[in-house]
């Protein structure tokens, strides 16, 4: 439950952004990439006729629901495969974004979409494998090399969301002992997530936001 509720104001966030991105730009054969366990097929489900989820064996949220064993480099499939890509906080994972951008080019048919979802202020995980962090403007310049035409790259929060997601990470260090048993830490940190969010809303500033959602369009081949 803990997990759970240590970052439920930013996966709220995410995943409404996700259904409404699934709404616009989603259809079809779907390829998720870094797929895990795959959590956003329920959300994607009414949009999409088939949810592939590609991983590698090693995958720190294991292998049952994968579908494809590859990478984000190389995918097991010919080009112009799917309709739609979805490859969700996995970009920052990958020594090579650029590579997997192209991959990701590749599969797609002339004319589909790929959504997004990458950190910008966020604490380190899935060590060591966590290398980068990204910038609305290295965001445009990897996609836009890598042949895509960028049709939303959105911040997902202002200052006060990613302020109070941090806070709230660094007080779960303390949920131990007594504070753990009568769950303390869990009722101040929904609490501190309830203010971030209205004070968000009050006073957005994008330039701090915790990350970014891209969609970008593969126009030709």
């Amino acid at each position: 439950m803990a997990h759970q509720l240590i970052n439920i104001l930013v996966n709220r966030i995410h995943d409404r952004e996700l259904k409404r991105c699934g709404l616009l730009y989603l259809r079809n054969r779907l390829v998720d990439i870094g797929c895990g366990e795959k959590q956003y097929e329920k959300i994607l489900k009414p949009f999409v006729t088939e949810h592939v989820g590609v991983d590698h064996h090693d995958s720190p949220h294991g292998s049952l629901r994968v579908d494809l064993f590859g990478t984000a480099y190389q995918i097991p499939t010919p080009s112009a495969s799917f309709d739609s890509a979805l490859c969700t906080s996995v970009l920052e994972h990958l020594e090579e974004p650029e590579e997997a951008l192209r991959e990701c080019y590749r599969v797609l048919k002339t004319g589909g979409n790929a959504v997004y979802s990458v950190p910008f202020i966020w604490h380190l995980h899935e060590e060591p494998r966590d290398f980068y962090r990204f910038t609305s403007h290295g965001l445009r310049y990897l996609f836009e090399k890598s042949g895509f035409k960028i049709i939303e790259l959105k911040a997902l929060s202002g200052f006060w969301v990613t302020f109070g997601q941090l806070l709230v990470y660094n007080l779960y260090r303390f949920n131990k002992g007594p504070l753990k048993w009568f769950r303390i830490v869990d009722g101040v940190g929904l609490v501190i997530q309830g203010c971030a969010a209205t004070l968000d809303w009050l006073d957005r500033a994008e330039q701090w936001t915790w990350g970014y959602l891209v969609v970008a369009r593969k126009e030709s081949d």
